[in-house]
């Protein structure tokens, strides 16, 4: 699908063709689309490919005039179980009168742009609008990061009540969340140190505090994320010896009480055997004081060993 969009007296609105400094907005084209799109922009078939492959890597390249910039968007989807949180690459190709970015699925930063939800957005200046997408990108980062730190607290929260496997999954969900946000975060924030050298794509004077800007919130994600992802593994790893604690514990238990009531069994395989000297053996009540009286002294020795 390809739409047409263009600032028009400060507002966003969608057009019904192609005009000179209009956005273009593309999701999971089809070939006659992408043939379109190779022929009206003269882009080459590597650029449209790497835009829509969703293990694409963030990069910026620059090839006949045409500059191609991939950087990863957060994406949370809601599942049975909660809510996963991924990335999903989106492509911004730089042309001399517009800018297009290409996207395998709708993303939800993509669509506030579209929406109109961002202000002060001018299609027409290309830098500024790729950098006020990577802004939104960054901020959608940190929000999400909130998220997950909240939601990891609530789990460990339930987790001190009683040992689930719902929550240590959701834990370990959250875990692999946080570890694509910190490689994402990382390649983006490479991208952009690029883009801050000016050989890709011309900067303006205005469009170096939006860049700067941007850094700081990327940078801040980087290091989030990477302290949320510590966080989360040490909780991870203390939940695990926790659990491996717990089941020692009912081992021992076991054993113990295994060891207590094994005790009247081997009395009464004493006394049924046909064995001459047991005493009191011609008392039938005796064998079983005996084993009371064996297993009280057993059990409390293992009590105060604390075994039971």
């Amino acid at each position: 699908m390809i739409k047409f969009y263009k600032t028009i007296d400060g507002r966003i609105c969608r057009l019904d063709k192609l005009e000179d400094g209009c956005w273009i907005d593309v999701v999971n084209p089809d070939e006659n689309e992408i043939n379109y799109l190779m022929s009206q922009f003269s882009l080459e078939p590597d650029f449209l490919r790497a835009a829509l492959d969703e293990e694409e890597s963030p990069r910026i390249e620059c090839e006949d005039g045409k500059t191609l910039v991939i950087i990863d968007t957060p994406v949370a989807e809601k599942t049975d179980d909660g809510i996963i949180y991924l990335t999903m690459p989106v492509g911004i190709l730089v042309t001399q009168n517009h800018v297009i970015t290409v996207s395998l699925k709708e993303n939800p930063i993509i669509a506030e742009f579209a929406d109109g939800v961002i202000k002060n957005v001018q299609t027409g200046l290309k830098t500024q609008f790729i950098l006020l997408i990577m802004l939104r990108v960054a901020t959608r980062f940190l929000h999400h990061l909130k998220q997950i730190d909240k939601i990891s607290i609530l789990l460990e929260r339930q987790l001190r009540k009683s040992m689930k496997n719902k929550e240590l999954i959701q834990l370990l969900d959250l875990q692999k969340s946080l570890v694509y946000f910190s490689t994402s975060l990382k390649s983006d924030e490479t991208t952009l140190e690029k883009m801050m050298r000016g050989r890709y794509i011309k900067l303006y004077e205005e469009d170096h505090d939006l860049l700067e800007d941007v850094l700081i919130e990327i940078k801040q994600a980087v290091e989030m994320s990477s302290i949320y992802l510590n966080i989360l593994s040490g909780t991870m790893d203390a939940f695990a010896s926790v659990i491996s604690n717990n089941l020692n514990i009912v081992m021992k238990v076991l054993a113990s009480v295994t060891i207590v009531i094994s005790i009247p069994n081997i009395i009464a395989g004493f006394y049924g055997m046909n064995v001459k000297g047991l005493p009191l053996a011609q008392f039938f009540w005796f064998p079983v004081i005996l084993s009371l009286v064996l297993m009280a002294g057993v059990g409390y020795f293992l009590r105060k060993k604390n075994m039971l």
